[in-house]
């Protein structure tokens, strides 16, 4: 008996330890002209960031009294000036470093740690389930917004506090799809198998369920970049964020907010930026999805 549990426990499924599997999303990818355009604008938008210093034509944080809201096309300052002086294309480059690191930075962090808690409960099962998914009930029981607002609050503004904040928000969304899937394959019979030839726990979780549960997660993972950037951003807006003179996109929507009714095209900018961005990631995610799933 021991013997036939452990060659069923050895076909275990390994999908996603296939190179066929990820030769396969990438085909499916390079056929998706919507997601590889998205992925497209998202990598120039790195590149970008990357080398701002080398992009951007004039120093972001230097302003000017007598070059205030110019429009856009002015010469010299193609997307106009804000309501310092300051060059627009030159603030929006730089601001595309603060914004995507708020933006990017915590779904991962996340994703690790919500990963490892919802994996946890979903393989133990009875009382550890219970006591672990009701406490992340609680802050799942908050609209994203309100919770991000509310330990920013309490945190304080800065960089480091959002990005703290923003964490905290997105690991009990991941925790409870990572114990959903985790739940679902547990009780499948290679699990069973492998249980039954003596693995230890610790085996069964690194072979037989991380590599069934991870994809779900990570594809939900990247949808919530696009909630992520709209987040930061809004904490930069409301003052909970990046503080000024720095360049980031939700910040800038914030001074320049006094100037939409004399230059309302430049005022925009920002806006647009963290946008597309968001709509950048939700198409990519969206393709991701489609690709990685097996079904199809």
């Amino acid at each position: 008996m021991a013997v036939i549990t452990a060659d069923l426990a050895s076909e275990a499924p390994k999908i996603l330890k296939s190179p066929g599997f990820w030769s396969g999303v990438v085909r499916r990818l390079c056929r998706d002209p919507v997601a590889l355009a998205a992925l497209g604008v998202v990598i120039l938008l790195v590149l970008i960031a990357i080398f701002a210093p080398y992009i951007a034509p004039y120093d972001p944080s230097k302003g000017s009294v007598i070059r205030r809201l110019k429009p856009i096309g002015t010469p010299g300052y193609m997307l106009g000036t804000d309501e310092l002086g300051r060059d627009m294309l030159s603030r929006l480059i730089y601001g595309a470093r603060l914004s995507l690191v708020m933006g990017v930075i915590p779904v991962p962090i996340a994703f690790v740690i919500g990963s490892g808690i919802g994996i946890i409960a979903g393989y133990a099962g009875g009382i550890t389930n219970t006591l672990i998914m009701r406490t992340i009930d609680v802050f799942y029981a908050f609209p994203s917004v309100l919770l991000a607002v509310a330990l920013s609050g309490a945190l304080g503004s800065g960089l480091t506090n959002a990005l703290v904040s923003l964490t905290v928000v997105f690991i009990p969304q991941i925790a409870r799809v990572a114990e959903s899937v985790t739940t679902q394959v547990r009780k499948l019979d290679y699990v069973d198998a492998a249980r039954a030839s003596g693995a230890p726990d610790r085996t069964i979780i690194r072979v037989h369920i991380l590599g069934n549960v991870l994809s779900p997660i990570f594809v939900f993972a990247t949808s919530l970049i696009s909630v992520s950037m709209i987040l930061a951003s809004g904490l930069s807006f409301l003052g909970l964020g990046v503080r000024p003179p720095d360049a980031e996109w939700g910040l800038m929507l914030n001074t320049l907010r006094t100037a939409i009714y004399n230059n309302p095209f430049v005022a925009a900018l920002p806006g647009l930026m963290i946008f597309t961005t968001s709509v950048c990631f939700n198409l990519f995610s969206d393709g991701l999805r489609t690709a990685m799933d097996v079904k199809s």
